[in-house]
């Protein structure tokens, strides 16, 4: 018999700053290790080293629509030198990534038309991990 796992985006929790982030998008939030841990480095008679990277950078992308009601508090982190702790939590899929300092990249890319679209806020996470919710 089959196992079958039930998903809601509902479960699914952003914190920026301790604050929740409601209005999620429609892609809701991704977030990637920005290197890989090992980096192969082949030599001429081919012998392989494989050299332990130690870059502990991420980023996580936060997708919201232009009503969130914390749009302005996520305006404000992008002209801050503050470093904010970010975590995603799904603890239906026991998931947690994200760090302890995260800092805006840029403003998201504003596009206004027939529809509202959402918005990307962008984060570097200088200490970016990825585990489970416990």
């Amino acid at each position: 018999m089959s196992n079958i796992t039930r998903y809601n985006a509902k479960d699914c929790t952003v914190m920026v700053n301790n604050i929740a982030i409601t209005g999620l998008g429609e892609d809701m939030v991704a977030g990637e290790k920005d290197e890989d841990f090992i980096e192969p480095s082949v030599g001429a008679q081919g012998d392989i080293v494989a050299c332990e990277v130690n870059n502990s950078l991420g980023t996580v992308t936060i997708s919201v629509q232009p009503t969130s009601p914390q749009k302005s508090m996520l305006f404000r982190l992008a002209g801050s030198s503050e470093f904010v702790p970010l975590w995603v939590t799904n603890k239906a899929l026991n998931e947690r990534f994200g760090g302890s300092k995260a800092k805006l990249k840029n403003y998201p890319e504003m596009s206004r038309g027939a529809e509202a679209e959402d918005m990307e806020f962008e984060f570097q996470v200088y200490d970016y991990e990825v585990g489970t919710a416990q």
